[in-house]
């Protein structure tokens, strides 16, 4: 290949060959902005990723969606039977629509399952932000990929469950697991303090103090009410929570979840 480059630049091919048209490498699909996401302190930039739910003699299993907003930790979690485009459009659809708050951002790593035109079309349609990972920042997700293992995992396991399942796996998340961990499940909340062993620096630290829920830290924002969608209030959301004690949501959550599974055949 590269003599090829040493016979084109010779005079007697020049001689012969008046146009040429130089080589250029594949050229991809520009789908989504390579950066991380930018919120500012505002609520509505989600970041989102897929968990697979484990095969069995070469059967896929079926997958969770999990989206959670960077600044208040609000997080929807869904299941799908596959990551086609069949599939997934439908559900993220859904999942964008649980949100209590209008979305402005959406940041996927570099899966086909969103990096497609299908999902860029209906994110473009809603005026959502399309960003995804660059390469060698394993940070720009790392939101989403640490509430996999904390949330998602801990949740549904590493056991294989059969795609026929999804449609009953989606309505437990949507009644009772994604309530449980927005109205009822403390998250840890970054201070930002002055680093003593490096002048000029920032250092986050995790205080006790600071741990809440998604709903507490969604309140307690600035001017949080005019990031609400038109059809949701605080004081309804705040209602909502008051329903059920943390304890006696945590014991639904189980029951419910112990009563799912139990339609799940125990692998062989």
């Amino acid at each position: 290949m590269a003599h090829l480059y040493n016979l084109r630049n010779s005079d007697g091919y020049r001689q012969q060959r008046v146009v040429m048209t130089k080589t250029s490498g594949d050229r991809a699909a520009a789908i989504g902005v390579r950066r991380a996401p930018a919120p500012d302190g505002r609520p509505g930039f989600i970041r989102i990723d897929s968990v697979h739910q484990g095969d069995l003699d070469g059967v896929k299993g079926l997958y969770h969606i999990d989206a959670v907003d960077c600044v208040t930790q609000w997080q929807i979690v869904a299941s799908v039977q596959t990551i086609s485009e069949a599939h997934m459009l439908p559900v993220i659809e859904q999942m964008l629509q649980q949100f209590p708050f209008k979305i402005a951002g959406f940041h996927a790593d570099n899966g086909s399952e969103y990096v497609n035109h299908r999902v860029a079309a209906l994110l473009n349609k809603l005026r959502i932000e399309f960003t995804r990972s660059r390469p060698r920042k394993s940070n720009d997700n790392g939101l989403a990929e640490t509430k996999n293992g904390a949330v998602v995992r801990k949740v549904f396991g590493y056991t294989h469950i059969p795609q026929r399942h999804a449609a009953r796996f989606n309505t437990f998340c949507v009644e009772y697991l994604n309530p449980f961990l927005n109205f009822h499940r403390p998250c840890l909340f970054a201070t930002e303090i002055p680093d003593p062993k490096k002048p000029g620096r920032i250092k986050r630290v995790y205080r006790p103090a600071d741990a809440m829920t998604p709903l507490d830290k969604l309140a307690s924002l600035p001017a949080a009410t005019k990031h609400l969608r038109p059809d949701i209030t605080l004081e309804h959301l705040q209602q909502l929570a008051r329903a059920l004690t943390d304890v006696q949501a945590a014991e639904e959550l189980n029951e419910a979840r112990a009563a799912l599974f139990r339609r799940v055949p125990a692998r062989a």
